[in-house]
């Protein structure tokens, strides 16, 4: 019975995949290759603009490289933590259905945003590392840590939000406000180390943070990062999303019927 129950689940779970893919990107190629021009337009535009104010990045020769190893890791959490926290609302009729969970739709949200960021990263860094001359070592395993502790924190900020945006529509807006400053404040632009000391004892306890941080050691060999702890990006995430699991599990009904 449990393993029919699993496969069913699994099963469920695909089905809402291929339709997300559908509703998000189309039938055509269209849809993905915005998919990928969208961070690389991001990019050069940073790069541009401040390589006219600033005669050189904080780390390496390259500002397209330099901003490509922040923002990159910062994406995967934008569009983790955007998309499942999308997943319940847009899947509400579904969800009338006894076989289709607001877990369900979290997770189905969730994979299909991480094999498009997958596939977004790999050709990003890849043709960075091929077209840029910057003296770089690429660390595979620190790279992974980064972008897998960005997507884990996206997850849970983002099944917890499906939560909250159930029940108060207005956290919604509320949210939207609050998270703008965060692309300023992750180290996107910056270093931890250029900030004074003051800056630096706050903004440590933004995770991000540190997912930047360990996304840049991956590229820098020179970059030491000695204030990143990844136990606590990853802590962050888990904890929100055993938060924002159970109450999608023990509150199906109240959260399916929940008015916006």
């Amino acid at each position: 019975m449990k393993t029919e129950i699993r496969y069913l689940s699994l099963r469920v779970i695909g089905a809402l995949m291929v339709r997300e893919m559908i509703t998000r990107y189309g039938r055509t190629w269209g849809g993905y290759f915005w998919a990928i021009l969208e961070p690389v337009g991001v990019i050069l535009i940073l790069s541009l603009a401040f390589s006219q104010v600033i005669h050189k990045p904080a780390i390496g020769s390259s500002f397209i490289m330099f901003y490509a190893t922040g923002y990159i890791p910062f994406h995967f959490f934008l569009e983790t933590s955007i998309n499942t926290g999308g997943a319940v609302s847009l899947n509400r009729q579904l969800m009338l259905l006894p076989a289709v969970t607001p877990l369900d739709a979290v997770i189905a949200r969730f994979l299909l945003s991480i094999l498009t960021l997958i596939v977004v990263a790999s050709i990003v860094f890849s043709g960075l590392l091929i077209l840029i001359d910057d003296q770089v070592s690429l660390s595979l395993d620190s790279l992974f840590l980064s972008l897998s502790c960005g997507a884990i924190v996206g997850l849970g900020v983002g099944t917890f939000n499906s939560v909250v945006f159930s029940f108060v529509p207005s956290w919604r807006q509320l949210w939207g406000i609050i998270s703008r400053p965060l692309f300023i404040i992750s180290g996107v632009f910056f270093t931890f180390e250029q900030m004074p000391e003051g800056v630096r004892q706050v903004l440590w306890w933004n995770p991000l943070v540190h997912v930047v941080g360990e996304s840049r050691k991956a590229f820098y060999a020179s970059y030491e990062g000695a204030y990143i702890a990844l136990w606590y990006p990853l802590g962050f995430g888990l904890f929100f999303l055993l938060v924002g699991a159970a109450f999608l599990i023990r509150n199906r009904s109240a959260i399916i019927e929940a008015r916006h």
